[in-house]
């Protein structure tokens, strides 16, 4: 351990694979004896930049580390040090550089292989995940499978790097800052007097981006590929604010027709019919495995109608 009598800074990574160091660790770096890396992180990358393993030294010390629960860190800290922290959102970077491992010569042959096609069905899997984890209120799989869902982006938009007319992640999130500041111009360009709720910030969010990608149809845009409920709720709410009367929804007596009123009807009305016919599914899916479950414990393997019945819970 360095003299307590200096000022020693403990320099907190996103990751293992962190390797960006915070702007505000500069001038600690500038004037350290010593900068030392925890063991977990990569010797080989810190190692090149002047990093070495903890060892005595006279004079202020750098520490990089993953984790204040660290022995040694938390040493430092107990002494006095400064604990410097990366602002939200640097760990991505460690996490793109991950996946263009990956994605690179004598990377994965498995992740080597994949195009945007292939990986379509995880991508939706993936969501399908995220939402049982949300349903569930299950905290730890819905950190899981938000990192799940985030490989996807990375690995498309690494995917797309390698295309004819590239662009990469850089590009995606830029995009993605352009898109939400325009459609928060009551955040970012001041009052917006269109804006007084959610509920018409929602529908400035429609106008904006209508104006902004030029389209012709209330309907461009709707994702054809969802879950048929989730698309009739969701052109019935689109043609809704274009003024469609309810009248000239689609009508007739045969199964698509009335599974389509009965959706545009409920998220006309504010519902989300894809969560309420999820949550009916799901409880009678959670009541069948229950019945199942008293019937093995009686002993009966194959149940008649009469022991669905007699094991259905009340």
């Amino acid at each position: 351990m360095s003299d307590s009598s200096v000022t020693n800074t403990v320099v907190l990574l996103g990751s293992e694979h962190d390797s960006v160091l915070p702007a505000a660790a500069l001038p600690a770096l500038r004037d350290a004896a010593a900068v030392f890396a925890a063991d977990d992180l990569d010797q080989a990358y810190w190692g090149a930049l002047g990093a070495a393993p903890v060892s005595p030294v006279d004079g202020p010390i750098v520490y990089l580390t993953v984790s204040l629960d660290d022995s040694y860190a938390r040493a430092l800290v107990t002494d006095g040090a400064v604990v410097v922290r990366n602002p939200a959102g640097t760990a991505l970077v460690g996490a793109v550089s991950v996946m263009d491992r990956l994605r690179s010569p004598g990377g994965c042959p498995w992740d080597a292989e994949q195009d945007h096609k292939s990986l379509r069905q995880y991508l939706v899997e993936e969501t399908y995940e995220l939402w049982d984890a949300i349903e569930d209120g299950d905290r730890a799989a819905l950190r899981e499978e938000l990192g799940d869902v985030l490989l996807q982006v990375l690995f498309h938009a690494r995917i797309a790097a390698e295309d004819v007319d590239p662009f990469g992640i850089d590009e995606v999130a830029g995009d993605l800052v352009a898109k939400l500041v325009g459609r928060h111009p009551h955040v970012f360009e001041g009052n917006d007097p269109a804006v007084r709720d959610a509920t018409t910030q929602q529908h400035r969010w429609e106008e904006l981006k209508q104006a902004e990608k030029q389209r012709e149809s209330s309907v461009d845009g709707v994702a054809s590929g969802q879950p048929a409920v989730a698309l009739a709720g969701k052109l019935a709410q689109r043609t809704a604010r274009a003024g469609l009367p309810v009248d000239l929804l689609p009508e007739g007596d045969d199964t698509g027709a009335t599974l389509f009123a009965v959706a545009a009807l409920a998220k006309l009305a504010g519902e989300d019919p894809e969560t309420e016919l999820r949550a009916v599914a799901r409880a009678f899916e959670s009541r069948v495995r229950s019945a199942e479950k008293a019937a093995r414990a009686a002993g009966i393997t194959r149940l008649s109608a009469e022991d669905w019945r007699a094991y259905w819970p009340a």
